[in-house]
């Protein structure tokens, strides 16, 4: 094993260190609601032979109810000039607001219709392909159900990236 060395994993992907330590936004529209939130969970692979995001949301959010009756969503990365932003959006709820404007974002469309914020320097644009809750029994380390002492259990969604947006 001396020809191996170990990193961390964040350098494997800059995709890890944008979703946890960058975060992201998590945008829907169901066709009378448009919102956004940050998120620090999420991540990228191939799965059914097809490029795919995975995020997570909670029941308790109001984008969730958004995410279940969309086709689509948009995961948007956006600098660290935005920071209060991706906090704002991550701090209040759009049942009352509009997250994208009182956060100082622009909140643009896709022809399909998929919000995103036009400050973003890359956004993936996903068509959903699966939906499902996270269960307790599921969990092999017991010690992560300490994330849901306030909550009810994150909801599970993949989708397909279909587009890659990014800013010249």
């Amino acid at each position: 094993m001396n020809d191996f060395f170990p990193t961390p994993a964040q350098s494997f992907d800059p995709i890890l260190d944008h979703i946890g330590n960058g975060w992201m936004l998590i945008s829907a529209s169901d066709g009378k609601h448009t919102n956004t939130m940050t998120a620090s969970w999420g991540g990228c692979g191939v799965l059914w032979n097809l490029p795919v995001a995975l995020c997570w949301i909670r029941p308790e959010r109001f984008t969730y109810g958004i995410i279940e009756a969309a086709d689509y969503f948009s995961l948007s990365f956006l600098d660290e000039k935005h920071r209060n932003a991706l906090r704002f959006c991550g701090t209040h709820s759009g049942k009352e607001t509009d997250k994208f404007a009182a956060a100082g974002l622009t909140c643009r469309h896709t022809e399909m219709g998929v919000p995103f914020p036009d400050e973003a320097l890359r956004v993936l644009i996903c068509r959903k392909l699966y939906a499902a809750p996270l269960h307790a029994d599921g969990f092999c380390d017991s010690s992560l159900l300490s994330h849901y002492q306030n909550g009810g259990m994150h909801k599970t969604f993949i989708g397909e990236i279909v587009t890659v947006l990014n800013k010249r």
